[in-house]
């Protein structure tokens, strides 16, 4: 149930706030997905906490690029 409420909140970024941003996402794929993938695998708190490192990883001394879950 919470699993399914955190993966609303993602695909409601993605669908209304993210196409309002312009796009700077230094990995691939975008954060908002991986969080999606990560929430879907792994459940909501390891999830989130991959998404937290991701985020944590994201700035302009890293250099991105491909990023899997």
């Amino acid at each position: 149930m919470l699993q399914k409420a955190v993966l609303a909140l993602l695909t409601f970024y993605q669908r209304f706030i993210s196409p309002l941003k312009a796009p700077s996402c230094r990995f691939y794929p975008s954060c908002s997905c991986y969080a999606f993938e990560a929430v879907s695998k792994y459940g909501v708190a390891q999830g989130l906490l991959k998404t937290v490192f991701r985020l944590a990883r994201c700035h302009p001394f890293h250099p991105g690029g491909y990023d899997p879950v």
